[in-house]
């Protein structure tokens, strides 16, 4: 029984050593705090070292997973703060993207999966520390062009972040309608992603394992942030999320290249 129990084991973890597991889940755990305080970031600081150990499909799938279970969990917090009406162009062009997106995926390399995550993070917060909070008007053709992006984003790298913040810090100068306004349109996003990796076979039960054990670093993460952007949310986050954007970009952009 041992001996199965061992080779099952084997089977659905590779070959992860322990210090592997504990960084992942330590990346895990420092990405949903990011993201609980933010509303974003949680796919743009956790992918990069889960990459290093494991194949960029299952990587996405269990950071898509996390995120869709969390947003639904969290649903009742931020769901009163969303500006829903904003977000019928967007969700319904970031599904199409998601689509294509996941061809994308099925045929990257993992150099250019890193690479890809690292610029796209640096032009984030380059574009986001241009751009300051202005309340304006919002959706049109602007909202469809930002959600077909981020779904070709999110189905290539389960990052569909970049496109969606720029729009919500440009377009939201409240700080708790724009962190709202992202987790809800995340939420989306990963009930896109999740179908359309099912659908291709890229979830299975080794991802579904993964997940599992990954869980309890993304609630106890998910917990802090939220009790720290209550505190100090109203005036920091934007620094501190660019900050912390920027440095895991550049990281991983330079683990992709060299």
């Amino acid at each position: 029984m041992s001996d199965f129990l061992t080779s099952l084991t084997g089977d659905l973890l590779g070959d992860l050593s322990l210090w592997a597991a504990l960084g992942m889940a330590l990346a895990i755990f420092v990405a949903a705090i990011l993201r609980a305080f933010t509303g974003f970031g949680f796919a743009l600081a956790a992918l990069p070292v889960m990459s290093l150990f494991l194949l960029p499909t299952t990587a996405v799938s269990i950071v898509v997973l996390l995120t869709l279970t969390i947003s639904l969990q969290n649903l009742k917090s931020y769901m009163p703060d969303v500006p829903w009406r904003v977000m019928g162009w967007m969700t319904g062009m970031a599904a199409v993207g998601t689509m294509l997106g996941t061809y994308i995926l099925l045929v990257i390399s993992p150099d250019s999966f890193r690479a890809a995550i690292g610029i796209s993070v640096m032009g984030a917060c380059f574009l986001l520390a241009r751009y300051k909070p202005k309340d304006s008007a919002s959706g049109g053709w602007k909202a469809a062009l930002t959600g077909l992006a981020s779904g070709l984003l999110n189905g290539a790298l389960a990052i569909p972040g970049p496109p969606v913040i720029i729009y919500a810090m440009a377009a939201f100068s409240n700080p708790v309608v724009s962190r709202a306004f992202l987790m809800g349109f995340f939420l989306f996003s990963a009930i896109f992603a999740t179908g359309s990796y099912a659908i291709s076979g890229i979830i299975g039960v080794k991802e579904l394992t993964l997940f599992a054990l990954a869980l309890p670093g993304m609630l106890a993460g998910n917990r802090i942030g939220f009790r720290l952007f209550e505190k100090y949310g109203s005036g920091g986050y934007r620094r501190i999320a660019l900050m912390a954007l920027f440095a895991i970009g550049l990281s991983v952009t330079l683990s992709g290249i060299f």
